[in-house]
């Protein structure tokens, strides 16, 4: 089987201009459930990044404590996307 290189979809998401474009082509890749995941996450990330508890997170988003734990666990431990992104959010493009 023929390994496919993330490149592409990098490239379509560098590539949308408005939230209009980004809504279209998420709802278009992903399904419901799978938009909802990810948006909970984003949620769960910012919640944790400002201080809030596992318990605020859960409350606030409903988010399991699995999803919370490897949430946390990205936000502190991870890559840097997710800090990455609060700190842009943070920035004043909300």
């Amino acid at each position: 089987m023929r390994k496919i290189a993330p490149d592409r979809l990098y490239r379509a998401l560098l590539s949308l201009q408005t939230l209009e474009e980004c809504d279209a082509f998420l709802q278009d890749l992903l399904t419901p459930g799978e938009l909802e995941d990810v948006i909970q996450r984003l949620e769960v990330a910012y919640i944790l990044a400002q201080g809030g508890t596992y318990e605020a997170a859960a409350e606030q988003t409903s988010a399991s404590a699995t999803t919370i734990s490897r949430v946390r666990r990205a936000l502190y431990r991870g890559a840097g996307g997710y800090r990455m992104l609060l700190d842009r959010l943070e920035g004043g493009n909300r």
